[in-house]
C-alpha cells in the first residue's frame, strides 16, 4: 500500500488517499471481494463527501490461480514511463511459466478479468462471444450501437451456467444472457483457429484484439 495524491472530481479539493499498487490475494484473501465489488479502488472526499474513482497503476497477482493482471488506466503516467513499464513486464513475464498474463487499461476490465477468471473461463473465449452476441444482437434489433457496446462478463447463472453479460445502451445499464452451449462452440473455433491466441507477456485480450481477427 501507498500514498498518492488525489482531486475530487466535484469540488477539486486535493487529497493524499491510499492506494494499492500491488494486490497479492494469498497474502491478503480479504482484497479479492474489495476488487470484485470494486471498493478498493475508490475513496470519499472528506471535504465534499463525493465518491471517486483511484486513478492508478497495479499489479494483481493471484499464486493459487497463476494468474497476473496489470492495470495501467490510459494517461495515468507519462508515455516515456509507460514504455519503461512495458519492457520491466516484459522481463518479468519471461520468468513466470505456466502463469496466464493481462494489461488493463481502466478498473472495470480488472473486476472483469478477475471475475472470468474466477468463473473457471478463458477470457479468449468469452470475448469472441461477446463478439458474436454483439453481432447477433446488431442484427436483430438493427443498432449500430450494439455492435461496438462494452459488453462486460457479469457471472454465470442457472444450473446450465448460462453466461450474462451486462452493457450500457441510451443511458442506462442492459443484460443479455447465452447458454453456455455459445461458450463451447466459441472455445472450438478458437481450437480450430490456433492463430488467435494472445501475444507474448502481458496481453490486452479485448473488443480490439478479437475483432483483428474478423477483418
Amino acid at each position: 500500500m501507498a500514498e498518492a495524491s488525489a482531486t475530487c472530481r466535484v469540488c477539486s479539493q486535493d487529497h493524499k488517499v491510499e492506494v494499492w499498487n500491488r494486490i497479492n490475494v494469498s497474502e491478503n484473501p480479504e482484497l479479492k471481494e474489495k476488487v470484485k465489488d470494486g471498493s478498493l479502488f475508490v475513496w470519499e472526499c472528506p471535504h465534499c463527501g463525493a465518491t471517486n474513482l483511484i486513478q492508478g497503476q497495479t499489479l494483481y497477482h493471484d499464486p493459487e490461480s497463476r494468474l497476473m493482471v496489470f492495470l495501467l488506466p490510459e494517461g495515468a503516467v507519462p508515455e516515456s514511463q509507460a514504455a519503461a513499464l512495458e519492457q520491466q513486464l516484459s522481463a518479468l513475464s519471461g520468468s513466470l511459466e505456466g502463469y496466464t498474463l493481462r494489461r488493463v487499461g481502466d478498473v472495470g476490465s480488472l473486476i472483469e478479468k478477475v471475475n472470468i477468471f474466477d468463473a473457471g473461463l478463458d477470457d479468449c473465449v468469452i470475448e469472441m462471444c461477446k463478439y458474436v452476441s454483439r453481432m447477433e444482437l446488431a442484427d436483430k434489433e438493427g443498432g449500430k450501437d450494439i455492435a461496438t457496446a462494452p459488453f462486460k462478463f457479469f457471472r454465470l447463472s442457472g444450473p446450465d451456467n448460462d453466461i450474462e453479460f451486462s452493457y450500457p445502451s441510451e443511458g442506462r445499464m442492459h443484460g443479455v444472457m447465452i447458454g453456455f452451449n455459445v461458450y463451447e462452440d466459441c472455445a472450438g473455433i478458437l481450437r480450430r483457429n490456433p492463430q488467435v491466441k494472445p501475444s507474448e507477456g502481458f496481453a490486452r485480450i479485448d473488443s480490439d484484439w478479437i475483432a483483428r481477427f474478423f477483418r
